[in-house]
């Protein structure tokens, strides 16, 4: 697959589950609630890698 500088890396939810350790139901609850951004291509969804990044930044849970 050729690489293409500057544009974004995408993963599928099954991807991002093994990668945050949950389960892919998971996944798609964060992206319902807001909390992934995600892309639908077709009946499936992809995320940007940049955005998983985020999302482990911001940390798991909100205090409060």
């Amino acid at each position: 697959m050729a690489q293409f500088p500057g544009r974004a890396q995408y993963l599928t939810v099954a991807e991002v589950a093994a990668t945050l350790r949950v389960s892919t139901m998971t996944v798609y609850r964060l992206i319902k609630s807001g909390d992934l951004v995600a892309v639908r291509v077709g009946k499936s969804y992809r995320l940007a890698t940049d955005e998983v990044d985020r999302y482990l930044a911001r940390g798991f849970t909100e205090a409060g």
